[in-house]
């Protein structure tokens, strides 16, 4: 873990405002409807947004040391609305980081994981990495080959803001790499990936369909062409 003056400062205004602005009864709720895969503080997002806002006043931009501290130890905590803020502070700050800091979100997106931090992190963080340094798509190349589902649905996911500047032959050799796995997530990440391509490119999606849609699981075949 990390030093950081900065990360001292943000983990203790969290520790003051987050939890006593929680609601018990909708902690448990959101809990059940997360299905357990970590406790809840019950904040709603738009609180919990307006709250970082009034932690982050006055700091400092972060330099790379400082992200990977605070979203570490924001991740060692166990309420998830503390993983949100950390997954909202790399979003915000992934530009300020270099490729050494893949390591990181490798560990994030393996920590407690699920859909609602594993595809932020996946799309605008290791997205933003790769995007500012092409030369990480050869770790995606080893990340889709993972034998942990949350890692190659990152691999999958990495390009969704891609648009014009996708790899087609990598982001199509991924979803065939994939399809036979029957990790309902995979399923539908594949499914994800190309139907967010289908925006920049439907002719080359609806022809990859059309040729290896036999090979493709009905539910990423639906979700590729849903808006073909």
């Amino acid at each position: 873990m990390p030093d950081s003056a900065l990360a001292d400062v943000l983990l203790a205004r969290l520790a003051d405002v987050y939890p006593a602005a929680g609601n018990p009864f909708r902690a448990q709720e959101t809990t059940a409807y997360m299905k357990g895969v970590a406790p809840f503080l019950g904040l709603r997002t738009p609180e919990r947004r307006a709250l970082s806002r009034t932690v982050l006043d006055g700091t400092p931009r972060p330099d790379e040391r400082d992200c990977a501290a605070v979203a570490l130890r924001c991740f060692a905590l166990p309420e998830r609305e503390y993983h949100y803020f950390a997954v909202d502070y790399l979003r915000r700050h992934v530009r300020h980081c270099s490729s050494g800091f893949l390591p990181v979100a490798r560990r994030l997106v393996t920590t407690v994981s699920w859909w609602d931090t594993v595809d932020h992190l996946a799309a605008h963080v290791v997205g933003g990495l790769v995007a500012a340094d092409p030369a990480l798509a050869a770790r995606m190349d080893e990340w889709i080959g993972d034998e942990d589902p949350w890692v190659a649905r990152t691999a999958l996911l990495h390009q969704l803001r891609f648009k014009e500047d996708t790899d087609a032959d990598r982001l199509f050799a991924y979803c065939l790499r994939r399809a036979p796995d029957k990790d309902f997530f995979l399923r539908k990440a594949i499914g994800w990936s190309l139907r967010e391509y289908a925006k920049t490119s439907p002719a080359e999606v609806r022809a990859f369909v059309a040729a290896h849609g036999g090979e493709l699981s009905p539910l990423s075949v639906r979700e590729a062409t849903k808006h073909l």
